[in-house]
């Protein structure tokens, strides 16, 4: 009898192997992964071509907004990635379509859009840099201060709450002052006497190429750093902040299209980022250099996000 199982052995592992390919062949169907933008510039050609590099199994491919029907009419199960603002109106204009990942919108963004209500079928992916990131970061490289000062206008008002409580939790003072008229320097300069360092909020009504030589110049002659708030702003002459590549949003979107759109999150900030650092700032400052990869390091083991 043992002999007889031994020979039939063979038969049925390949019956058993036929089987288990045909389910792994049912249960990894090709995705297909609709990217939309408003142009095909060499970036977003690099960028579909990344995502495509990376899942070589799924059908990768960009349209522009011209050749494009109303979402409505899109197969259900395309996963649509949305790459810039005129493909989220788009993307608006029909209630109905596919799951939709809307890439690089900032919460101000979303919040003069959207106001408190997300539209379904939506999931957007921050591109400012997440607030209390941003304090870690400032606690990390700068561990004297205490004061936290935060220039605000009525488009970022509402972030206020949150950097407060952020900032108590890690024992800082969050210091604001109103800034609606950026031609007008005297609430900086009165905000610059009352705290250890500035803390920028990546809303470009207040952090521009208009403002950025006065929020620079004004700050260092008082000896205070700027942090963020964004990558752009620390090569102009901030600090130091914390941001996200291209990379890092390919690592993101991979890790996303891995779940099926129903276990995609409503809103999320990239896990996956790094800190830039200005070292003739840090110098001029009287600063350690910093060591970018280490504390990029420290702040993702700090972070407990789901």
């Amino acid at each position: 009898m043992g002999q007889r199982l031994r020979r039939m052995s063979p038969i049925a592992g390949r019956l058993l192997a036929g089987l288990c390919l045909a389910f792994v062949c049912l249960g990894s169907q090709a995705a297909d992964i609709l990217l939309i933008g408003a142009e095909n510039s060499p970036g977003v050609q690099a960028f579909v071509q990344g995502l495509s590099d990376m899942r070589p199994a799924d059908t990768v491919r960009f349209q522009s907004l011209e050749n494009l029907p109303a979402p409505g009419k899109l197969p259900a199960d395309t996963r649509l990635v949305l790459l810039d603002p005129p493909s989220l109106d788009w993307r608006l204009q029909d209630p109905q379509g596919p799951a939709t990942l809307v890439l690089r919108i900032s919460r101000l963004q979303a919040w003069q859009r959207f106001g408190s209500q997300l539209p379904a079928r939506l999931s957007l992916l921050w591109s400012d840099p997440p607030l209390d990131r941003q304090l870690r970061l400032t606690r990390l490289i700068l561990p004297q201060v205490r004061r936290v000062g935060v220039l605000y206008d009525s488009h970022n008002e509402i972030l206020l709450n949150e950097l407060q409580v952020a900032a108590q939790a890690l024992d800082l003072e969050v210091v604001a002052e109103r800034w609606e008229n950026t031609n007008d320097s005297r609430p900086l300069q009165a905000l610059l006497k009352r705290c250890d360092v500035l803390l920028g909020i990546d809303d470009p009504d207040l952090y521009n190429p208009k403002t950025v030589k006065n929020l620079l110049l004004s700050s260092y002659a008082r000896q205070l750093a700027l942090i963020g708030p964004n990558a752009a702003f620390v090569r102009a002459g901030s600090l130091a902040s914390t941001y996200s590549d291209q990379d890092d949003w390919l690592t993101v979107l991979d890790e996303l299209l891995d779940l099926p759109p129903t276990g995609w999150p409503r809103m999320l900030y990239p896990q996956h980022f790094k800190v830039l650092s200005n070292p003739q700032v840090a110098r001029s400052l009287g600063i350690e250099q910093v060591n970018e990869a280490a504390v990029a390091t420290q702040l993702a083991e700090g972070e407990s996000r789901p």
